[in-house]
Order: structure tokens, then sequence, then C-alpha cells
């Protein structure tokens, strides 16, 4: 494991792709598209993943409160022991889940940082399962940067950024990191 103040060296060394403005904004922007897909924002829930889809899912329920006056219930889904990847990790931290309300017929929202492989995104519907029966399911990410292997889209994207294979989309947020931003990184 890399020293954190190593990895914040390393990483802002590399390109900075979203300023901390571009996140507000892109933010702001899945929060008004959130809105006019529901107009009765009453039956909507949004469980971000941790860690960063947590923080993320609070900013656009803050959006949203601040345009509409409306609070939409905000919860998190830990995805840990439903990730294909258990015996290829040497460990597995467990998030917590909490789900603020009864999902049954609700619309949910789950909300990420990135959206790449979509393998943490089918793991999050697996640990939904377990949790409810939601009328829909939507998914909202900061970023995505291609490169699936399942057939999964995001409904709500706040930046596109086309990236190699090789590379590493990194997003830092005040909540998590203490510093706020996007950056690209070159993997060797």
């Amino acid at each position: 494991m890399i020293e954190p103040g190593l990895e914040t060296a390393r990483i802002r060394e590399a390109p900075l792709l979203l300023t901390d403005d571009d996140i507000r904004r892109a933010l702001r922007r899945i929060s008004h598209e959130i809105r006019e897909q529901h107009p009765y924002l009453d039956q909507v829930v949004l469980l971000g993943i941790p860690t960063r889809g947590v923080p993320l899912a609070r900013r656009i329920a803050s959006a949203i409160r601040e345009h509409d006056n409306t609070e939409v219930p905000v919860g998190s889904v830990d995805v840990g022991l439903y990730r294909d990847d258990l015996d290829h990790r040497p460990t597995t931290r467990l998030g917590p889940t909490e789900v603020p309300v009864d999902l049954d017929g609700r619309t949910v929202i789950l909300v990420d940082d990135v959206l790449f492989t979509g393998r943490t995104i089918r793991a999050a519907l697996d640990a939904l399962a377990d949790l409810g029966r939601p009328s829909t399911v939507q998914l909202a990410v900061l970023v995505d940067r291609g490169h699936r292997q399942l057939p999964i889209r995001a409904d709500y994207v706040g930046k596109n950024l086309p990236t190699a294979v090789g590379e590493r989309v990194t997003v830092q947020l005040e909540e998590t990191d203490g510093t706020e931003g996007v950056w690209l990184e070159r993997l060797s």
C-alpha cells in the first residue's frame, strides 16, 4: 500500500481532468436531470456506493433540496461481499449499508464516482436485490470512462472521459480525501 502523502503527490503529477468547480457543475447537472425525469421526487432514493459514491449522493440530494426544497433520502449500499473478484483481492473492507426508507416500489438511483467495467454496479444490483424490490433502478456516475465488460450504462453522467485500458481515473473528494479533483494516471 502506498502511503497517503506519497499517493497524493503521485496523483497530483497526473493530468487534472476535472477541478472542484467542474465536479460541482457536473453534480448540479445530474441533479437537474434527475428532477426532470422524476417530477415526483417523493419516490426517489439515492444510494451511494462506498467510498466516494456516498458523498456524491449527498451532494446531489443537497442540490435537489436547494432547488426544490425537497428532501430526497440518501443511503449507502456496500458491495464488498457481492463482488465477483473476492478471491483475487487480498482483503475486502466492508462499509456500511444504510437504507433510509423501504425500497419496495421506489426508484433507486445508485451513485458512484467512476463507471469502468460495470462489475461494481453488477455487485450493487445483487446487493440491492437483498434489500428490497424497487420499481426502477437507475445509475448516476461522476465519470464514465468506457471499457464495459457487462451490459451496464449510466442514466446520469457528469462527464464522459474516453480512456485507455492502461490508464486509471482517480477521483478525490474533500469529504474522503481532503482534496478535490479528477486525475488521469498512466499505469506502468
